[in-house]
């Protein structure tokens, strides 16, 4: 089970409020280093490991956290945990 530090998420959280804040140091998640990649500035923080990655979504209420490795690919992970967060965001979360 992953356990999240504090300075993790925030760290997330910041780079939704200021795209491009984890670029130079990378994204920190589980105490594992993410390369961070083209998102969505604002709502979708997307991030590679070796052959995984990591799509985190931000809701109004919520972080959704989509963690992969192969055999998924990102794209499958994307879909899911966008999909998943567009879902939410259209109930009020």
């Amino acid at each position: 089970m992953l356990q999240f530090k504090p300075e993790e998420i925030a760290g997330i959280i910041k780079d939704f409020e200021e795209p491009g804040h984890l670029a130079p140091t990378g994204l920190f998640l589980g105490g594992t280093k993410y390369m961070v990649i083209q998102g969505e500035p604002g709502v979708v923080i997307r991030g590679k490991k070796g052959t995984g990655g990591i799509t985190i979504k931000k809701t109004g209420m919520a972080l959704i956290l989509g963690i992969y490795d192969e055999p998924m690919t990102p794209g499958q992970c994307n879909l899911v945990v966008e999909r998943l967060g567009d879902y939410l965001v259209e109930q009020g979360f």
